[in-house]
């Protein structure tokens, strides 16, 4: 009888799992495009929505929250309008559409009345654009972050990430962040979140924008001026590959483990790492309510699919999921106790917390956690929550897809 080696066996095993994990994961990507295509066809069913809710923080700054992104693309439409100085704008996805044109033509014709327009945006993310329409004109002065930024240090993580921010400041006066690309889909089908701040905290995220902009364009630099002021009720947090920088995964966990009351996240992409789930257990443990709103499905089916993996767990452990209907929640959100707010382009996953450029914004402001409250109040109104009883009567074969696609989580 020959005995195989027991390297054969494991090797062999590797590949079971790897070409099951493959047929998974294409025929999900598979039924997920069908689907799309099908509901390109329908309606857009309306849901619930705020108007923008506005309110005081710390030392007479003021901050909007926007959760649709007509009222956010009109107000952010109107700032760079009204720009006298300086234009900085950065995004993830700038699409060729309608909405993507109107942004690019308030940019260019700011340039051509003399402010100093920069803007940044990732080449992986647009690929799919028309790269004509992502040429501006001499005065705007622009950055592709590359497509692939290793080089010959493939294996550098410092190397890696996306530019995943979502950043404009207008004459260092008023700044937006948040989760919305700048496309016609996210103006109309999505819903996001995104903060309009005036006053001194701008200038954290003008000082991301520029620390960005003179790291890879140390030729053209942008002046880089300090602040007199501390503003201790905002913070900003920036995930910095290029330094080893990943400040936003140790937000979220202080934070959590600070909660004595209540935890309201919204999650586009749920895939947190063992930390983030332990402390969210922790928490109800002690005996704090812990709702989490996540898309019923999202624009990535393996994403999804990937954060069923860790439902049964939450759910036993007495965490409250509401599953988002009829629309992408695309939110990266969370209020911890009426006090605690975040508002930011990080989502729950590997990619963000440990991977890609991100920006989130730390808040400690009872009006603002009050004005996210209500937001979350009104995206539950929209949501069906999954119970235990119903998610653990989910097929074998589900189950067998969660296991199988599991190893993959470091991915996202």
């Amino acid at each position: 009888m020959t005995r195989i080696p027991v390297r054969a066996i494991l090797w062999r095993t590797f590949q079971g799992w790897f070409f099951s994990a493959l047929a998974i994961s294409a025929a999900l990507m598979g039924t997920s495009r069908v689907r799309k295509l099908l509901r390109g066809r329908e309606v857009v069913r309306p849901f619930p929505r705020l108007a923008p809710l506005r309110t005081d923080v710390g030392r007479g700054d003021r901050a909007t929250v926007y959760m649709a992104g007509d009222w956010l693309y009109a107000d952010m439409l109107r700032a760079i309008e009204q720009a006298e100085d300086r234009i900085l704008f950065e995004t993830y996805i700038i699409k060729s559409d309608e909405t993507g044109r109107r942004f690019k033509d308030a940019l260019v014709a700011a340039a051509e009345r003399g402010v100093d327009v920069r803007v940044i945006y990732d080449g992986f993310a647009n690929l799919v654009v028309d790269p004509r329409f992502l040429r501006f004109p001499r005065p705007v002065k622009v950055l592709r972050y590359p497509v692939f930024n290793a080089g010959w240090q493939v294996f550098n993580r410092r190397r890696w990430g996306r530019d995943h921010r979502k950043i404009l400041v207008v004459d260092d006066r008023v700044g937006f962040v948040g989760g919305y690309n700048i496309g016609a889909l996210y103006e109309h089908s999505w819903r996001d979140t995104h903060l309009r701040l005036e006053g001194e905290a701008v200038w954290d995220l003008a000082n991301a924008f520029i620390d960005f902009w003179n790291l890879r364009r140390p030729g053209d630099p942008l002046p880089s001026n300090g602040t007199p002021t501390w503003q201790p009720y905002v913070r900003a947090h920036r995930n910095v590959p290029r330094q080893l920088v990943f400040p936003i995964r140790g937000m979220y966990l202080e934070a959590i483990d600070r909660a004595s009351s209540h935890i309201h996240m919204t999650a586009a992409y749920f895939i947190p790492d063992h930390d983030i789930l332990a402390a969210l257990e922790d928490a109800r443990r002690r005996g704090v309510e812990v709702d989490i709103i996540v898309p019923k499905v999202s624009n990535h089916v393996l994403a999804d699919w990937l954060s069923r993996g860790f439902y049964g767990g939450l759910l036993r452990a007495g965490v409250r999921l509401h599953q988002y209907e009829d629309a992408m929640v695309h939110a990266k959100t969370a209020t911890i106790d009426g006090s605690w707010s975040t508002i930011g382009t990080a989502n729950i996953d590997r990619l963000s917390l440990s991977g890609n450029y991100e920006i989130n914004l730390e808040i400690f402001d009872d009006g603002l956690a009050r004005d996210l409250e209500e937001v979350f109040a009104t995206d539950l109104g929209n949501c069906t929550e999954l119970t235990l009883a119903q998610w653990q009567r989910r097929t074998v074969v589900a189950r067998a897809c969660e296991i199988l696609l599991r190893p993959l989580r470091p991915l996202l």
